[in-house]
């Protein structure tokens, strides 16, 4: 009988020692899908309104938490949630360009949070122009738009 138990013992001890060990961290990951990385805001004039939304949802099985969002210079303002994103749930980072500057838009806003890809680099870019006014003509001794 002992030996029986013993040659048992071993046999069980065989099985689970082949076993592969199941994965904690394959449990509890973290996944980040955006709808887009990369916004154009095309060309805009001056003084436009310079705030858009990244779309994402968190796909993984664990709450996403974003840490931080750095941003590339001062005339961009990234605005993140600050509470976890439960898996499945969606939700955006807001950017705020600055839109009195003229000139090419070309900037970033690096993501810092918990999900498999830690850092994400959120990119905007686009083209400030000067306001388009419309010439006047004097009709009647009145300014008139042309």
């Amino acid at each position: 009988m002992k030996k029986i138990i013993l040659t048992l013992n071993i046999v069980l001890i065989g099985i689970l020692a082949a076993a592969q060990p199941v994965s904690i961290e394959n449990l509890n990951q973290v996944k980040i899908e955006f709808e887009t990385e990369i916004i154009d805001y095309g060309t805009i004039e001056q003084h436009a309104n310079g705030i858009r939304e990244f779309k994402f949802k968190n796909v993984g099985n664990a709450p996403l938490i974003i840490s931080e969002a750095k941003k590339s210079c001062g005339c961009t303002i990234p605005t993140w949630p600050k509470e976890p994103i439960k898996p499945g749930q969606s939700s955006s980072i807001k950017v705020k360009y600055a839109t009195e500057r003229v000139g090419i838009i070309n900037k970033s806003v690096t993501l810092i949070s918990n999900a498999e890809r830690a850092s994400i680099v959120l990119r905007i870019k686009g083209k400030v122009i000067s306001p388009q006014t419309t010439p006047l003509v004097q009709e009647n001794g009145k300014p008139v738009a042309k």
